[in-house]
């Protein structure tokens, strides 16, 4: 079996924004689809405003802006969502 390398993802929704007390989940398209390791990893640029868990869950804490990122294991290919927390 050969190995298919990724060669890049998108986040989606690009910019979103999510209100205190509730959630938004954000999914991660690894290219190609038949690629053969589609993990990936995310990250918050300030989780003083809110967290992402590995399913990409992302929790509000407080009011602010915030990037979320999203990393494929294969490649490092990255993208982002800018996402607002609203009171």
């Amino acid at each position: 079996m050969s190995i298919v390398p990724v060669t890049g993802v998108t986040v989606a929704p690009k910019t979103s924004s999510v209100a205190m007390g509730a959630t938004r989940n954000l999914v991660a398209t690894v290219a190609p689809t038949n690629a053969t390791n589609k993990s990936v990893t995310w990250a918050t640029s300030d989780p003083l405003i809110a967290t992402v868990s590995a399913s990409g869950v992302v929790t509000p804490v407080a009011a602010g802006t915030c990037t979320i990122t999203v990393t494929t294991v294969d490649g490092s290919f990255t993208d982002v969502c800018n996402l607002p927390v609203t009171a």
